[in-house]
């Protein structure tokens, strides 16, 4: 993790895995906040799920940030499906369903700029740009033209 994107997004997941902690404390305890889990059991599995895909991205593993979106796709995705179809057919939102809507979405856009991230990074690591060196190496006019009256000959000494 060299750019600074990359640990803005690991920080990101860890803020908002905190936060789905917060969210499943404080309905297990019954205590009354804004946001509520869709799905006390899955939001459970799901939030140990989500520290081993942030080790994993940490780690730079794909395979984690595509667990990752799979995931909180399945999760995240099937509520703003739900929740986009009542409103289809003219169903009143409450204010407490705005909220669900907002962390639907983060829950979603969260996972998708993870994946576009770890491949970005490795495309970086395929195709390394050194600012430093490139203007001489990659430039042609600073190569040795050979001289038409050099010796060509190979000399070999033992």
């Amino acid at each position: 993790m060299k750019s600074v994107g990359s640990y803005l997004l690991v920080c990101f997941m860890a803020m908002f895995w905190v936060f789905r902690i917060i969210v499943a404390f404080t309905t297990t305890m019954g205590i009354d906040f804004p946001f509520q889990p869709i799905n006390q059991t899955i939001e459970i599995i799901l939030l140990f799920v989500t520290l081993v895909c942030i080790i994993l991205v940490v780690k730079r593993k794909l395979v984690g940030a595509i667990l990752y979106l799979v995931g909180y796709g399945l999760y995240f995705g099937t509520d703003l499906y739900n929740i986009f179809v009542a409103v289809a057919n003219g169903v009143s939102l409450e204010i407490t369903q705005y909220a669900t809507i907002l962390v639907s979405f983060i829950g979603i856009i969260l996972p998708i700029c993870v994946v576009f991230e770890l491949l970005l990074d490795k495309n970086r690591k395929a195709h390394p740009v050194d600012k430093k060196t490139d203007w001489f190496y990659k430039n042609e006019q600073y190569d040795r033209k050979m001289d038409e009256r050099a010796d060509k000959n190979n000399y070999r000494t033992l």
